[in-house]
């Protein structure tokens, strides 16, 4: 079948069913909702017969829907209607949520019913972005491919929505939630502050006041502090600041600067800067261990002959304090007496690279962007380098840009099902984290260097298929994380572990370009376009940092045999050339011209 994605941009959800639709054998394209008249025109060109609308914030042209069958997909169930519907979901603690896929008319979220899921929601309160990128979009693509199945059947007809029993708690239409429905006092207990922020993360965030400033505030985890004033900023640690609530305490990762438009988010102490003059650092607690409720991005546990590093940086951005401390923790890792290290990520991120908001915020963005990819760069050396233990990169979260990288140089790159790798964006850079080295070695010259010339999604059953990954494994992140002991624990067998070092070791011996060089030619590329902005890395940053609309579709993501959106823009083509006549030479890529954002 001939599938469009209606979407407002291409983002993880989107890319997961656009994967997932084109491994099942359809003919999947993306449209990016730019405008009214853009949209109409696109669906003309591209003639599908299914427009499907994973993430969708606009309103669909009525010359569209009366002509072509188009399904949205809602992230509330039967009865909810409304554009904030998770925000509402989360701030009233509701126990069972779903989500709703729903044919386009004149009235938003009104239409007759293609399908419908529901899920338990999490007694904690879940951050909106995780919610989102776990249950939501896990019923989003059973709904997708329902409604598929359905579109396939001349007969089917959806059903009504007032012929539908509301089944869920809170189901109902629901206003936009505002600032005020958000707003909650620092004497609040710290549950309810919690939640609030939560409902509330990745955007809009929720207005408050620290240390004088007007800010909106993200990423909340619970603090250990009690009995400080609250609203005070106690402490700071790893770029988030302590504030004291009611009866505990909150630590705040991010904050965007409230004072008005074209602010973007930014680690709490970057943006609060001189204003937390005299407040202390605080000190990882003695003692707490590593699943007591206190901040820490970065965990190290043993557990027998294997060794746990857990990472979880916000959103997988990277900066180069991150990347620093992450090192120190490898190499700490690397010098236990273990026979295996599982460097595991965060269900909601693997890593996406470097931290392109803390680049744009920097007072020189070109220099903190070369010291953030070489500090990234060290990373992926001590991965590749590390011969005491089998080294396994568990992707528990996508990855995209030099993230989707990182963890290749792994002895065993283990994935969750329902993972998307995005091999770097139309960023405007040529990318380093010694992919030239690790890429061509997992997948042959020719797959590496489609893959970075496409720029295209890859789930883990493709990245599977073409040794991207080695395993993967269950999509509930519990079962996931049993799995993972599992597969650990095979591999700590002693004459396992030992085979395996003994090959790694020899293969990095016998290597006859050395990895310097390797990292030379990638940052020779890297430093044209950090420094010389040769293609575009300036305005594609701001771009990216702002949230601006995209201006068009990029050609690239056009249903086949559609007319692209801007035919005469044309990407520049790129080349692999080896240095010798063997795959041991570094992969020399011409970067791609950006598309804009």
């Amino acid at each position: 079948m001939r599938v469009l994605l209606l979407v407002s941009g291409f983002n993880g959800l989107s890319q997961r069913v656009w994967c997932a639709l084109r491994e099942a054998g359809h003919d999947v394209g993306v449209l990016l909702a730019t405008g009214a008249q853009d949209m109409i025109d696109g669906v003309r060109a591209a003639r599908p017969e299914l427009i499907v609308c994973p993430y969708l914030k606009d309103r669909v042209p009525a010359q569209v829907w009366q002509n072509w069958r188009t399904v949205i997909l809602h992230p509330g169930p039967v009865g909810d209607r409304g554009p904030s519907s998770l925000d509402w979901a989360i701030a009233e603690s509701a126990p069972t949520w779903g989500v709703t896929a729903l044919q386009a008319v004149e009235e938003m979220d009104a239409g007759p019913i293609w399908a419908t899921r529901t899920f338990p929601m999490p007694a904690a309160a879940p951050r909106k972005s995780s919610l989102y990128n776990g249950p939501v979009a896990d019923a989003v693509l059973e709904c997708v491919f329902e409604v598929v199945a359905k579109a396939a059947d001349p007969a089917f007809q959806p059903v009504p929505a007032t012929e539908l029993t509301v089944e869920v708690q809170g189901a109902r239409p629901r206003p936009v939630m505002t600032q005020a429905d958000r707003a909650f006092d620092w004497s609040a207990p710290t549950d309810q502050i919690l939640r609030k922020i939560r409902a509330a993360d990745g955007a809009p965030g929720v207005r408050t006041e620290l240390a004088g400033l007007e800010v909106f505030a993200y990423d909340a985890h619970p603090g250990l502090t009690r009995g400080a004033r609250p609203g005070t900023v106690l402490g700071r640690r790893q770029g988030a600041v302590l504030v004291g609530t009611g009866d505990g305490s909150v630590w705040l990762g991010h904050l965007r600067d409230g004072s008005g438009p074209g602010h973007f988010k930014l680690p709490a102490t970057t943006l609060l800067g001189k204003r937390l003059r005299g407040v202390p650092h605080s000190p990882l607690p003695a003692g707490v261990e590593p699943e007591a409720p206190s901040y820490r991005q970065i965990r190290y546990r043993r557990a027998g002959s294997v060794g746990w590093l857990a990472f979880d940086f916000y959103n997988g951005a990277m900066s180069t304090g991150h990347c620093h401390r992450l090192l120190a923790a490898l190499r700490h890792a690397a010098a236990q007496d273990t026979r295996v290290l599982v460097l595991r990520s965060g269900s909601d991120a693997f890593s996406n690279g470097i931290h392109l908001n803390a680049v744009e915020a920097a007072a020189d963005p070109a220099g903190a962007a070369w010291a953030n990819i070489k500090a990234i760069n060290e990373v992926c050396r001590e991965i590749i380098t590390c011969t005491r233990q089998v080294v396994i990169a568990a992707y528990a979260g996508s990855a995209g840009a030099g993230g989707a990288m990182l963890g290749l140089g792994a002895d065993i790159v283990a994935a969750r099902d329902g993972v998307v790798l995005n091999p770097y964006y139309d960023m405007g850079l040529y990318g380093s984290e010694l992919h030239t080295f690790t890429l061509p070695r997992r997948v042959g010259a020719d797959t590496a260097q489609r893959l970075i010339d496409e720029k295209l999604p890859v789930s883990v059953a493709q990245a599977q298929s073409m040794g991207l990954v080695d395993e993967v494994g269950p999509r509930r992140p519990e079962a996931y994380a049993e799995w993972l002991t599992a597969l650990a624990g095979r591999h700590a067998d002693a004459r396992t572990a030992r085979r395996l070092q003994a090959a790694k070791a020899k293969r990095l011996a016998t290597e006859r370009v050395p990895l310097e060089v390797y990292e030379t030619r990638e940052l020779a590329e890297m430093s044209s376009d950090m420094y010389g902005d040769r293609s575009g890395f300036a305005a594609a940053r701001r771009a990216f940092v702002t949230k601006a609309r995209p201006a068009h579709t990029p050609a690239r993501l056009s249903l086949s045999g559609a007319s692209p959106s801007q035919p005469g823009r044309q990407r520049q083509a790129t080349r692999t050339r080896n240095a010798g006549p063997t795959a041991d030479a570094p992969a020399r890529v011409r970067p791609a011209v950006p598309l804009s954002a």
